[in-house]
């Protein structure tokens, strides 16, 4: 891969990972609810989680869509019932009670964040493009390649978003305030099924 096809592909990770998606609304919101620590493992889970799609993607997972086309349809309706799902999951979040300072309810794993990716549409998208707009040749050294600039790249950039919820933590520490935001982040990340559906 030349000087310049690493750096286009960089800068393709870098705008795909930083821009807003489910995962890193997700983050966010687990950031604003549970802080930087107990939101540690879902950030891991994403950018660990999505290195490993890359990988799978660039060796052929994709393929399956072609020889069994059902198989996109039954992706594509698994997405949007778990992405509704979180984003219930997100706008009932309970807020913190004066007696306990954490919010009620758990952040998301290490497992179910690696997993997650394989029903985000806009993970799909960045993996499918990663592996076929920047890597030609779909040999193994280059594949590895592709996830090794995606995980150096995609960790600190859902980090970001992970930090902007803890940064808002004490703006939120009004229940109420905490409620809209849980609202918002719901509804826009039921917004990010978008693509899918239209």
């Amino acid at each position: 891969m030349t000087f310049e096809a690493l750096t286009a592909l960089a800068l393709f990770a870098f705008v795909s990972s930083i821009t807003p998606g489910p995962n890193n609304l997700m983050l966010m919101a687990s950031g604003a609810n549970f802080g930087l620590l107990r939101t540690m493992p879902h950030m891991l889970g994403v950018a660990i989680g999505f290195v490993l799609m890359v990988v799978l993607v660039g060796v052929g997972v994709v393929r399956v869509f072609e020889i069994w086309p059902l198989s996109q349809t039954i992706l594509n309706v698994a997405c949007i019932l778990y992405l509704l799902y979180l984003a219930w999951k997100i706008a009932t979040a309970a807020p913190a009670s004066p007696d306990a300072p954490e919010t009620t309810g758990t952040p998301m794993t290490f497992l179910q964040a690696a997993a997650f990716q394989w029903v985000n549409p806009k993970a799909w998208a960045m993996a499918v493009s990663a592996t076929t707009v920047y890597l030609p040749r779909a040999d193994l050294t280059g594949i590895l390649l592709v996830g090794v600039i995606f995980g150096a790249i995609n960790l600190p950039s859902v980090g970001v978003w992970a930090g902007l919820g803890v940064a808002l933590r004490t703006f939120l520490s009004s229940p109420t305030r905490l409620r809209i935001f849980n609202w918002i982040m719901a509804i826009l990340l039921v917004g990010s099924l978008w693509p899918i559906v239209a």
